[in-house]
């Protein structure tokens, strides 16, 4: 099997050390606001009511996740890694092994079943703030990935375009006219068309 790319590596990071007491309140905080986000949806819960769930006062949620993208950026992390380990040392076609056009396809249908059960919270922490997106660690990764595996004279723009059209925002605003299959198929004509 193929050694992952270095740079992969470093971009997936790894979590910081953290009291358990830290530790206990950072897993009330993610079950509370999960909890909250299944049953009201994303944009009807408050921080206030986060906290409160949660059992921990509004100042150590706010330190801890400074607000709803922080949090929602939190809550996504699990899938997140669960994504990017698939992608460096997981089975073919997603992971090392396979030709690169398949790998690229294999990652398109990957990436939209991670985003499309959670696309509230993955809108939420994309657009936090302009240019949010391209400031969070995983898209970074991805982007590293495909600019990897896609071939052509500038793999880094094309990268950057097969992402756009996964983007939480571009998805979220198609997604009640397409519906998710022509939003799938949409974007693995996509991926064909920059690997060939």
């Amino acid at each position: 099997m193929p050694e992952p790319d270095h740079e992969l590596l470093v971009l997936r990071g790894s979590r910081p050390k953290e009291r358990a007491d830290a530790a206990r309140n950072r897993a009330a905080v993610l079950d509370a606001a999960a909890a909250l986000f299944r049953e009201h949806g994303v944009d009807a819960v408050s921080m206030d009511a986060i906290a409160a769930a949660a059992g921990v006062g509004k100042g150590t949620l706010f330190r801890r996740f400074g607000d709803k993208a922080g949090l929602a950026a939190a809550l996504l992390d699990e899938q997140e890694r669960a994504l990017q380990e698939a992608v460096l040392t997981g089975p073919p076609p997603v992971g090392p092994g396979a030709d690169q056009g398949d790998r690229v396809r294999a990652f398109v249908d990957a990436y939209l079943d991670y985003l499309l059960p959670h696309l509230a919270l993955i809108r939420m922490s994309e657009t936090a703030s302009p240019g949010a997106r391209y400031r969070i660690g995983a898209y970074r990764f991805w982007h590293r990935h495909l600019t990897l595996l896609l071939p052509g004279r500038d793999p880094e723009a094309d990268a950057h375009t097969l992402l756009a059209a996964l983007s939480a925002e571009h998805v979220h605003a198609v997604l009640p006219d397409l519906g998710p299959d022509r939003v799938r198929r949409a974007a693995l004509r996509l991926a064909d068309a920059l690997v060939s």
